[in-house]
């Protein structure tokens, strides 16, 4: 896949931003069509990537894998943006909405804002955000998102549930550990189930809980999840899950370290550190993806918000021929029993700490 390193003048905004541009592919940069019928040129699909962009092992990649069988499977042309300040992220969505593609893809909470404010200046362009942040009334009542944008939550605690479990079903010391990228409401998810699975099997193990920071840059700090996952070793820790993006990186560098483990997060990362991972939380992004480019195809998109958890494989956890051996079968029965019991309406597990 070629890397265009591109200076975006973009009509609508005042200043200049920097991008990294990078047609899938096939795929040619789309000039233009959200506007236009999809017909048989197929769907032309912009997406604007979140921090630390491909090669995250992670989030980004996932969004990308979605991508790509968008375009092999129906056609679609897509077209990947990947910001480097902040400022570029509304200036790539802009971008992308000026030109009237068929749909618009931001990927992360971050995109929230700008995309709620474009969909109301280009109410003719689907948008669709990865992680859109719901908001609230003064009641407490969710805010639906403006019509044309579709809201892709995931339901992460139900997926840390179970990694929390085998953690501390694994576990020697009783003590895991957590390390969350940017301390904000969709992170502190992914730990609020990961400590009450390690309560619902082990009430007496611990969990200790770090994050690399309070700005998106939380997510692409390498050096400090290392930092974090050796103070946490060091305590005693034997087990440790990222949601932290790139930030894992270092994670699994002290993992391998260390010789002990750690537990990925998104999609599999075992590569990351073979035998080192014990398994990774997945989160269906490529799903979600593909869901939305294949309904704009199919001329049945609606903005709203759709849910994905265990019971719609929105989420999950990894076992196969890589890990298996580090899960013991009696772990593995309980952790499938306690997924039965969630989808089944059984174990509420918490979203928030």
């Amino acid at each position: 896949m070629r890397k265009l390193t591109i200076v975006v003048g973009v009509l609508l905004v005042v200043h200049v931003a920097l991008l990294f541009v990078r047609p899938s592919g096939s795929a040619q940069a789309a000039g233009g069509g959200g506007g236009q019928t999809v017909g048989d040129r197929g769907v032309d699909v912009g997406i604007v990537l979140d921090v630390g962009g491909l090669g995250d092992k992670s989030f980004n990649d996932g969004a990308y894998t979605g991508a790509m069988r968008a375009e092999k499977e129906l056609g679609a042309h897509i077209r990947l943006i990947e910001p480097g300040e902040e400022s570029d992220r509304e200036s790539g969505l802009r971008l992308l909405a000026a030109e009237h593609m068929n749909l618009v893809i931001g990927v992360g909470f971050i995109f929230t804002d700008d995309v709620t404010q474009l969909a109301k200046e280009y109410p003719d362009v689907n948008f669709a955000v990865v992680d859109y942040a719901i908001a609230t009334d003064k009641a407490g009542n969710p805010i639906p998102p403006p019509p044309n944008v579709a809201a892709l939550k995931f339901k992460e605690e139900e997926g840390s549930f179970l990694v929390g479990a085998l953690a501390a079903l694994v576990s020697q010391s009783k003590k895991v550990g957590f390390v969350g990228g940017m301390d904000v409401p969709l992170i502190q998810k992914f730990e609020a189930g990961y400590k009450a699975g390690v309560k619902a099997v082990c009430a007496s193990c611990s969990v200790i809980s770090q994050y690399a920071g309070v700005t998106p840059i939380a997510f692409r700090n390498p050096g400090k999840g290392k930092e974090l996952a050796l103070s946490q070793y060091q305590q005693g820790v034997d087990v440790i899950y990222h949601a932290s993006g790139s930030t894992g990186l270092g994670v699994f560098e002290a993992a391998r370290q260390t010789g002990k483990y750690a537990i990925g997060v998104d999609a599999d990362q075992y590569s990351e550190a073979p035998g080192r991972v014990l398994t990774s939380m997945v989160k269906g992004i490529d799903v979600a993806v593909f869901d939305m480019v294949k309904r704009v195809r199919d001329h049945n998109f609606s903005g709203g918000i759709y849910t994905y958890g265990l019971a719609q494989n929105g989420v999950g956890y990894v076992y196969d021929n890589n890990n298996r051996g580090l899960i013991p079968d009696a772990a593995r029965v309980r952790v499938e029993q306690l997924k039965a019991d969630i989808i089944a309406g059984k174990i509420p597990v918490p979203s928030t700490r």
